[in-house]
C-alpha cells in the first residue's frame, strides 16, 4: 500500500545513489589526503597498490584494472618511474612485452598505502556480520551489472569464476561451493578479487548467476 512518502519522496534508487555518492566523496577525499602525504596523486597511489597486490603488470593491464585511459596510466607510470618507485621489465609471459613492477622503494611506499580508508573501514565494521554479508552480496550484484554494461573491466570475483557453484548445499549458512579448494562457503566469504579466479565461459557464467540469485532451498521451504 502506498504511503504519503511514496508520493512526495525522491525515488528509492536515487536516494541509494545519493548515499553511494557520499561514500565516493569520502573515498576521493581520503585518496587525495593519503596520496598527498606520500607525494602521490590518487592515480599514482592506485597504481602502487595494484602492483603490490598483483605483481608486475603491462601498462594496458594497469589501465584496464583501474578503469582509466591508456594515456592516464602512462602518465602515472612515468611519474612513478621518475620517483624511482616503479621500473620496466620484460614480461614473464612474453619476453617481447614490457611489464611494470615495483622497485624496493616502491614496495616500501606501497606498504604505507591502504586500499580502504580507515574511516570507511570503521563504518563497515559498525555493521553486524549479517549486514556485512548482505552488503557484500549486493555489491557483487552491482559490480556484475557494471561489468555487463562495460562500465568496468571484468573483475576476479566468485560470481564469474568457473570454480563457483552457487546454492548447491543445503546449509543456508554455507550454500555455495568452490571447486578450486573443494569447500563450501557462504555469502560472507564471497570474493571480489581472487588470485585463483578463472573466468567461466558465457553460458556457465549466466547459469551460475541465475542460480546465485535464486532463493536457497531453505528459504523456499519456509514459504
Amino acid at each position: 500500500m502506498n504511503t504519503l512518502f511514496d508520493d512526495i519522496g525522491e525515488p528509492l534508487a536515487r536516494r541509494v545513489g545519493g548515499g553511494l555518492a557520499k561514500i565516493a566523496m569520502v573515498m576521493r577525499h581520503q585518496a587525495w589526503a593519503q596520496g598527498g602525504a606520500h607525494g602521490l596523486t590518487p592515480t599514482q597511489a592506485q597504481v602502487l597498490t595494484l602492483l603490490r597486490g598483483r605483481g608486475a603488470l603491462r601498462l594496458s593491464a594497469i589501465a584496464d584494472e583501474l578503469a582509466i585511459t591508456a594515456p592516464t596510466a602512462s602518465d602515472a607510470v612515468a611519474a612513478l618511474r621518475r620517483k624511482a618507485l616503479v621500473e620496466k621489465r620484460r614480461a614473464a609471459e612474453d619476453r617481447r612485452a614490457v611489464a611494470i613492477s615495483l622497485t624496493p622503494s616502491g614496495i616500501e611506499a606501497a606498504s604505507g598505502l591502504t586500499e580502504w580508508p580507515d574511516v570507511l573501514r570503521a563504518a563497515i565494521e559498525d555493521l553486524s556480520p549479517d549486514e556485512q554479508a548482505l552488503l557484500l552480496k549486493m555489491l557483487t550484484k552491482m559490480i556484475r551489472t557494471l561489468q555487463v554494461q562495460g562500465a568496468i573491466p571484468v573483475q576476479r570475483m566468485c560470481a564469474g569464476c568457473r570454480h563457483f557453484r552457487p546454492n548447491v548445499h543445503d546449509d543456508a549458512d554455507t550454500p555455495h561451493h568452490c571447486a578450486f579448494v573443494n569447500a563450501a562457503f557462504g555469502n560472507r566469504h564471497l570474493r571480489l578479487d581472487c588470485g585463483d579466479f578463472e573466468a567461466a565461459d558465457a553460458a556457465i557464467s549466466a547459469a551460475n548467476w541465475r542460480q546465485f540469485l535464486s532463493p536457497h532451498r531453505s528459504q523456499e521451504n519456509e514459504k
